[in-house]
């Protein structure tokens, strides 16, 4: 009996962090902003009343929360003005149009006549034109709302006065035109705010459940296929030619050649310690299989001077290169489309950690077009990708990805893919 109670006690202990972990935090005390940060506030911008956050008629902008959530459970009350229009921004960077480079999650008077001929993604509870929401569930205007937004990966659910209006999976999402203009539904962390649009709005009763875990390495997402098990090199070979001299060797001449270059690879790149480890002495690493439309996520580390890329379609290149390099144009940042003439190729910051610390890559190739995220910084959206073996054609619509050599040490993990129609 007493052995019993103690394997009792002792999980009851082992329980109480993650119960801990689990319980809803109050993010706004009732009468400060301590905690939030106004981006493009015009006017008054928000106001505290009555204990409960104001977005006033004359006023606005985005107000965030200073903490960025991944995983999470949002809860929240609020009361609608005739006509009145706002958003809670979810997963969102401070900077750009948050219902495209993060998620907004409408927050509208459905009833105003002003808004009789919307698009359905445009009604109050919808991921803006992402996910549309079921109506009828809002109270009378005046009235105070309760809703819960619980967003779990990339399943998001709202609930809005105890019935579900949206539950969505952003991984269902293959419309190209979505995926080109909302890239930021794909964003895996960020800030919750307000959306203010010049018209009042009350919030009050906000509290977030954090439902964050720190990932494993190598161990794919929903939804992804782990590239890399952290264990082998099995689905990877060494590069033979490209695109256009592989096209010309028959199915025996193709599958020969490739063992020899592969053969020699695997004396240069190595699994060790759940990374992909580079000497810097051979060629590229490919992917055995072809992939057409997809989303790639990539983690990757390079040394003083280090230069490498990824290869899409087997095409070059989402550029990978230490910014202190001064005679090949790296001060730029690492994750622009390289090799493009036409079409810009320098990214749009510079989002690079420090050399030597890890970096990570999102990046979503639909048809010809490329959207790069570095260390979930937007850097390439929607920009065409060139074809270097042949400017006269479009990029090769299906390819191996490949891991660049260009005689560096360089290492990766964490490579997973998603296939898309």
């Amino acid at each position: 009996m007493k052995v019993k109670v103690l394997a009792a006690l002792a999980a009851l202990v082992l329980m109480v962090p993650s119960a801990m972990a689990q319980k809803f935090e109050k993010i706004f005390d009732g009468t400060t902003l301590n905690g939030w940060k106004l981006i493009g506030g015009h006017g008054p911008g928000y106001v505290i009343k009555d204990g409960c956050i104001v977005c006033p008629a004359d006023g606005g902008g985005n107000l965030f929360t200073e903490k960025e959530y991944s995983d999470f459970v949002y809860r929240f009350e609020f009361k609608l003005t005739p006509g009145a229009n706002n958003g809670i921004g979810l997963r969102a960077p401070y900077e750009g149009d948050a219902a495209y480079v993060g998620m907004e999650c409408q927050v509208l008077d459905d009833p105003a006549p002003v808004y009789a001929k919307l698009e359905p993604g445009q009604y109050h509870g919808s991921i803006y034109k992402v996910l549309p929401a079921k109506r009828g569930a809002l109270k009378p205007t005046g009235e105070w709302n309760k809703e819960e937004i619980r967003c779990e990966g990339r399943r998001i659910t709202v609930t809005l006065n105890g019935k579900k209006i949206v539950e969505g999976d952003l991984n269902a999402v293959s419309d190209p035109a979505t995926l080109a203009a909302h890239p930021g539904m794909l964003r895996p962390s960020g800030h919750i705010g307000f959306l203010g649009h010049n018209s009042e709005v009350w919030f009050r009763n906000l509290e977030v459940k954090d439902l964050s875990k720190a990932p494993k390495d190598n161990v794919a997402p929903k939804g992804f296929t782990a590239l890399f098990n952290g264990k082998d090199l099995k689905g990877w070979k060494g590069l033979l030619g490209n695109p256009l001299t592989r096209a010309k060797l028959s199915p025996e001449e193709l599958a020969a050649q490739e063992k020899v270059k592969t053969d020699e690879a695997l004396k240069h790149w190595t699994a060790k310690d759940g990374v992909i480890c580079y000497d810097g002495k051979n060629d590229s690493l490919c992917t055995v299989k072809d992939y057409k439309n997809f989303e790639l996520l990539v983690s990757w580390k390079i040394g003083p001077g280090g230069d490498s890329g990824i290869y899409l379609r087997g095409s070059p290149q989402v550029q990978i290169w230490d910014t202190a390099l001064t005679n090949v144009g790296a001060q730029v940042g690492s994750g622009g489309l390289y090799n493009n003439q036409k079409n810009p190729s320098k990214p749009t910051q510079v989002a690079d950690n420090p050399v030597g610390e890890w970096n990570e890559f999102r990046i979503l190739m639909v048809g010809d077009r490329v959207t790069v995220y570095l260390n979930n910084k937007l850097v390439v959206q929607s920009v065409q990708m060139e074809n270097y073996w042949d400017r006269k054609i479009p990029i090769f619509p299906t390819g191996q990805i490949e891991l660049q050599h260009h005689g560096n040490p360089i290492f990766f993990k964490n490579i997973y893919v998603r296939e898309l129609p």
